[in-house]
């Protein structure tokens, strides 16, 4: 396979930040607003945004959690898929919901999110965060509020999102067949 890089290690904590100082604008000090990650690839996303936003904000008490949709996906019989644990030790009852995860692709997984959580309690508001909108491929119709970077790709590419936390190093590429 091909790689294209689209972000380097910099151009992602330029992201990040960006994301930040957008939230910010909308969610002040974060005191009616919660960050839930979703599981598995969203949960690094979201604790840099976590991290940033205490920093910048001087606040250490915004909340964040992982929420797992494991049961909630309509691929679930078809896939051996390994179910993780939600932790969201937080009430979101009229709460501004923070959903983030690295891509955004087809709208499944958001859509899964959204029945996860909704066995928690019924937000205020919810708002997507994604680090990377892939918006020409669309199967349910969900817009992210915050994106990092727009990636215009056909199904046969995939965009690879890497963590230091989990493969070593921060980078986003694009995988094309030769």
């Amino acid at each position: 396979m091909k790689q294209r890089l689209l972000l380097d290690s910099t151009q992602i904590d330029l992201a990040i930040t960006r994301l930040c100082y957008q939230l910010i604008e909308v969610h002040n000090d974060f005191s009616n607003s919660v960050l839930i990650g979703i599981q598995p690839r969203g949960i690094h996303l979201a604790q840099r945004i976590h991290k940033k936003l205490s920093d910048v904000i001087k606040k250490k008490e915004i909340l964040c959690g992982n929420l797992d949709i494991t049961f909630y996906r309509d691929d679930f019989r078809q896939k051996e898929l390994i179910p993780s644990s939600t932790q969201v030790s937080f009430d979101i009852e009229n709460k501004n919901v923070i959903l983030i995860d690295d891509v955004l692709y087809s709208g499944r997984t958001v859509r899964a999110a959204l029945d996860a959580m909704l066995a928690l309690g019924r937000p205020r508001d919810v708002e997507l965060v994604v680090l990377i909108d892939r918006r020409l491929s669309r199967n349910v119709p969900i817009q992210a509020k915050y994106v990092g970077k727009t990636v215009d790709s056909i199904a046969s590419e995939k965009v690879k999102v890497e963590w230091k936390e989990s493969e070593g190093k921060d980078s986003v590429v694009l995988l094309t067949e030769k």
